[in-house]
């Protein structure tokens, strides 16, 4: 039996850093690979574990099913716990998944910020004023050329 089409996983916000690199004296001589967490994967955590939803509030935010989201969990904790116990880094990147406006970051302040309102063009930074900004792409999450929109607050799991 073949694997269904991966549905587009939902996620509300980039993470606000690129991974996490371990530190300490040993580890300089020791060179693993980094360990690749999803971006799907690191939604599943901060949902479950920082916003404290249970799994199935989480599948809906996520638009993924309570068994799908369980899975997504599990892999992203099993990632966590791998990383941890040989001292690798945690690049988080990837994944099929969508956010749920448009994201862009300013390299000027270093910031990401969204443009909830899509039909207004938003010429600068609402932080900084810079017109240097690049567009989050969803799927690789790396920015593109465009502008940067308002940044939003952080959707809680008992808002709908």
């Amino acid at each position: 039996m073949s694997p269904g089409i991966k549905r587009l996983r939902k996620v509300l916000n980039p993470p606000p850093v690129k991974g996490f690199k371990p530190y300490g004296p040993d580890l300089e001589k020791k060179k693993t690979e980094p360990v690749i967490m999803l971006f799907e994967e690191y939604e599943a955590l901060r949902l479950c574990d920082y916003d404290m939803c249970n799994h199935h509030r989480a599948s809906v935010i996520m638009n993924v099913s309570r068994p799908t989201f369980t899975r997504i969990y599990a892999s992203a904790r099993q990632k966590i716990a791998k990383a941890f116990v040989e001292g690798a880094q945690i690049a988080i990147e990837g994944g099929k998944v969508y956010f749920d406006s448009d994201w862009y970051h300013c390299n000027s302040c270093n910031c990401n910020f969204n443009n909830n309102n899509k039909e207004k063009k938003i010429d600068s930074c609402p932080l900084c004023g810079s017109n240097q900004t690049e567009r989050f792409d969803d799927e690789h999450g790396k920015a593109s050329s465009g502008r940067c929109g308002h940044r939003r607050r952080r959707m809680g799991c008992d808002e709908g």
